[in-house]
């Protein structure tokens, strides 16, 4: 019985020693593992402080730019009609071939203005037959007068029927000028350089002066409109920030604009707007807008479509990235790291950029504060952080 106690003493002593270390862990204490007040597992202590990059906001000059769409035309789109009756005996063009000022286009059979033409000069060859008679007339009478073998009276009639006569050769010849102009309007040709629009009628066709549809339409292209327009809103903010005490006056300092074409390209070369409307449309709400492009290469066809994009400079503009900023029952939020070292949320106005990765802050931020980059989903706010202040490269706005 002696002999046992030294072992069943030491089994004692170890079961007391398990219970006291459960104990402590069960409080708290530090275990193995068990992360305690500054240990890696534990509950109730401090949260590691980690790294976040952090931006230092800095007033910047950016250009903000907004695309509209755009209906393109020609700066003259001139219709071709007839201007005499008849058929259309000869094409010359091709549709959508390019002519120059004056090149030939159609010419219409019209078989009554060439009789008109034939007439008109067998009158005029009557007319003078009768002004070289009434001439002969006065000749042979005058020098009768003069030897008083005759009255007076005798020459001055024979000197009115000589003035008459020449009325009527006059009128022959002013007869066979129309004639000429009636012919001439039988053969069209292009009033200006351009783009040969539809040819609806085909040779043999009954045409008139009175037809709905032209022969043709011939766009200038040397310069070309782009029609855009603007919402009431838009045309507020337009007139509101823009210097100048008229609406002309404000579109002579716009800058000048790029043309996106349909397969979302640049034009080479950039225009001006140069008229507006004003009025807002009660049916779409919006005002119209004119913007001219050079066209010298004739790329840009009258009636196609793309947009116009404006350009819009901010002086001293807050950029931050989107991917810094979240958004909670509709308003947008940012975290700023205060002198503590701490994140906290602040509410932001901001104005979305057109290449849909930054903001222009409005309200809510000043310039020296920092802002928290990424990893914002895990921020709490008051939470410590560790900030690394990092350079970002403005991102360049102006397409």
């Amino acid at each position: 019985m002696r002999n046992n106690l030294p072992g069943f003493a030491a089994g004692l002593l170890m079961l007391l020693s398990v219970a006291a270390c459960n104990s402590k862990n069960k409080d708290g204490a530090a275990g193995p593992g068990g992360g305690g007040p500054g240990g890696p597992g534990g509950k109730g202590g401090p949260q590691p402080i980690k790294d976040y990059p952090v931006l230092v906001v800095q007033p910047d000059s950016v250009t903000l730019f907004q695309d509209y769409p755009a209906t393109i035309q020609g700066q003259q789109n001139v219709e071709i009609r007839p201007k005499v009756d008849g058929y259309v005996e000869a094409i010359y063009v091709d549709e959508g071939a390019s002519v120059k000022k004056g090149q030939r286009l159609f010419h219409i059979s019209a078989p009554q203005y060439e009789q008109d033409v034939r007439t008109a000069r067998a009158g005029i060859q009557t007319a003078q037959a009768d002004v070289d008679a009434a001439r002969m007339g006065v000749n042979k009478v005058q020098p009768l007068v003069a030897r008083d073998i005759i009255s007076k009276y005798e020459l001055e009639g024979a000197q009115y029927t000589l003035e008459s006569k020449l009325a009527a050769l006059a009128q022959a010849r002013a007869t066979l000028a129309n004639a000429l102009t009636n012919v001439g309007y039988t053969d069209l040709t292009s009033p200006v350089n351009g783009i040969v629009g539809s040819i609806p009628n085909k040779i043999g066709s009954l045409v008139s002066s009175t037809s709905t549809d032209p022969l043709t339409t011939v766009s200038s292209t040397g310069n070309v409109y782009a029609y855009f327009s603007l919402s009431e809103k838009a045309l507020l903010s337009f007139t509101r920030r823009r210097p100048g005490n008229t609406l002309q006056e404000k579109l002579s300092k716009v800058p000048n604009v790029r043309l996106v074409l349909a397969d979302g390209s640049l034009y080479n070369l950039t225009g001006r707007v140069e008229t507006a409307i004003g009025q807002v449309n009660t049916e779409t709400g919006a005002s119209s807008f004119r913007a001219i492009f050079p066209n010298p290469q004739g790329l840009l066809r009258s009636g196609g479509s793309g947009s116009v994009r404006t350009f819009q400079p901010v002086d001293k503009a807050l950029l931050i990235p989107q991917s810094a900023t979240y958004e909670l029952q509709g308003k947008r939020f940012a975290y700023v790291v205060g002198r503590d070292t701490a994140a906290h949320a602040v509410a932001i106005t901001v104005t979305p950029t057109p290449d849909g990765t930054s903001f222009v802050v409005q309200n809510g931020l000043k310039a020296g504060q920092r802002i928290i980059l990424e990893g914002i989903s895990g921020l709490k706010d008051g939470m410590k952080i560790r900030p690394k202040v990092v350079q970002k490269a403005r991102t360049d706005l102006a397409g």
